[in-house]
């Protein structure tokens, strides 16, 4: 019987991985939180908020984010530093469902929530209640805002109950402009976020 000898050159690789310098963080920026708010909103340069070509993504988390009365946790950019917000963007809208009686479920994508060629507030998750132990969190991804070439594109993740059931959305898209996005807002559909913050964070 032969014995084969192994290399262990992938092992040493694997753990000197950890040892390698440069290979990019996560620096915090700004975190604002909710306090009976219409709306947050990153701006650069204004309030220590960063958001320029100093990174070339920019990482948005929510942290129990409680709104004053059911509805939709929504956002939007701007190419004029918060002047106005309503940057034509196409989103895709993708969620998954759970009720807490474990009769009703969906995995599906949503053509109502999806957005093409529209200015108007973009959905992160949808008819979250205003329950007292209710809330949504989850995260944006922006990158390389600052482009004057290319359209910016985002991803989002967000979990929120709805009615006692579990909602989480997937969403991606992009906005459709080759102007530098320099602010973003955030706002319910409806009423105020009641509670809850939100991080901004540089990935470098």
């Amino acid at each position: 019987m032969s014995i084969v000898k192994l290399n262990n050159n992938g092992v040493k690789n694997a753990t000197a991985f950890g040892s390698i310098t440069g290979l990019g963080s996560m620096v915090f920026i700004k975190k604002l939180t909710a306090s009976s708010s219409s709306t947050l909103s990153f701006v650069d340069g204004a309030s220590s908020v960063v958001l320029d070509n100093t990174y070339k993504e920019y990482l948005f988390t929510f942290n129990n984010i409680h709104p004053s009365a059911q509805a939709d946790f929504t956002f939007q950019g701007s190419t004029n530093t918060g002047s106005s917000y309503g940057v034509t963007a196409t989103t895709t809208y993708f969620k998954t469902y759970h009720n807490e009686a474990g009769n009703s479920t969906a995995l599906a994508y949503d053509t109502e929530r999806d957005e093409a060629q529209s200015t108007n507030f973009l959905k992160l998750n949808y008819a979250i209640t205003n329950d007292n132990d209710s809330s949504n969190s989850g995260f944006l991804r922006l990158f390389n805002p600052s482009s004057t070439t290319f359209a910016k594109h985002f991803i989002a993740d967000n979990q929120g109950e709805v009615n006692t059931n579990s909602l989480r959305s997937f969403v991606a898209g992009y906005f459709n402009t080759t102007s530098a996005i320099d602010g973003v807002q955030f706002k319910m559909s409806s009423g105020n976020i009641d509670a809850g913050d939100i991080c901004l964070y540089g990935i470098a």
